[in-house]
């Protein structure tokens, strides 16, 4: 369990409803479409037509995703031009979006752990381990969940 602590450790004096991050972030990509995408994204996919067909959904879910996901800053759009063709935007990932892969590969992860194993693994290139997502402290010490505590920092602080 995570402990509460400071000003937080009150339940009763205070809300996260409207301040919590996970709250936000599921506001921007709460959606089973909306994280389709950011996987596609992640593997390579640019085109709208690939990410419609990849996702398994209509061209205008897509329409609506993508550019849910590009206001919010997570990808972006480049022009290209095939020869002979109009030119068309691809969907590219941005420092955001590419921010967001460990929250995907964290729930690959446990869904390999705690639902029907299809047996993907996430590995590393160089050595062929398999790979894992963890969280650790900026110190670099792995932290577990029984670890794991959360305060209330001042805006523009942070303990390193």
């Amino acid at each position: 369990m995570t402990v509460l602590q400071g000003v937080l450790a009150d339940r009763d004096a205070w809300s996260a409803v409207g301040h919590c991050p996970i709250e936000k972030a599921m506001g921007l990509i709460g959606t089973k479409s909306a994280m389709l995408i950011m996987r596609e994204a992640f593997y390579g996919t640019t085109r709208f037509d690939d990410f419609a067909r990849r996702v398994g959904i209509t061209k205008a879910a897509a329409s609506a995703r993508l550019s849910e996901l590009v206001d919010a800053g997570l990808l972006t759009k480049q022009p290209y031009r095939e020869p002979g063709q109009r030119s068309r935007d691809e969907y590219v990932l941005t420092e955001a979006g590419t921010d967001l892969m460990p929250v995907v590969w964290a729930m690959f992860e446990w869904g390999r752990k705690h639902l029907k194993d299809s047996g993907l693994r996430l590995t590393h290139l160089d050595c062929g381990s398999d790979a894992g997502v963890e969280v650790r402290c900026t110190q670099g010490h792995p932290v577990p969940p029984g670890e794991l505590g959360m305060r209330l920092a001042r805006r523009g602080t942070s303990r390193t």
